[in-house]
């Protein structure tokens, strides 16, 4: 059966109370039993993980050896910032969907480049919640090809 990794990082955890008006009022709980229910109905399984901390997002990349066969990810700020995100994603050589609630390139300058985007093979963003479900259909598809 195909594993998914669905990994979310700092400030999603606010979801729901975090800038409504960018991200939506759907919790990140309400998006992971989503993403469950849509990866069940896929026939594949979706374990889902959300750290503050860039550290435990590699280690959680990591541990994606012989354990998933994709990696659907939304590094929040790190997208930005976080070679070592990069590098961990390159290192293990998972298939990788980038996804984001709001649409990056039509905010703030400094959120349009992506350190992930580059390695990852292919990109969602601006759909809201729904971004994660596509995310996780083409991640799916692709690893059936």
């Amino acid at each position: 059966m195909i594993s998914v990794l669905v990994l979310n990082g700092p400030n999603l955890n606010l979801l729901g109370k975090r800038e409504p008006g960018v991200y939506g009022l759907v919790t990140l709980d309400e998006i992971n039993s989503m993403l469950m229910d849509e990866a069940r109905f896929l026939g594949a399984e979706a374990l889902c993980q959300q750290s503050n901390h860039e550290g435990a997002l590699v280690d959680a990349i990591h541990a994606t050896v012989d354990t998933h066969q994709g990696l659907l990810i939304n590094a929040g700020a790190y997208t930005h910032t976080s070679v070592a995100l990069r590098d961990a994603i390159a290192a293990v050589n998972i298939p990788t969907v980038e996804v984001h609630l709001s649409n990056i390139y039509s905010r703030e300058a400094f959120r349009h480049h992506s350190y992930i985007a580059p390695i990852a093979i292919g990109q969602i963003s601006g759909f809201g919640a729904e971004s994660y479900r596509l995310g996780l259909r083409a991640l799916i598809h692709h690893l059936r090809q």
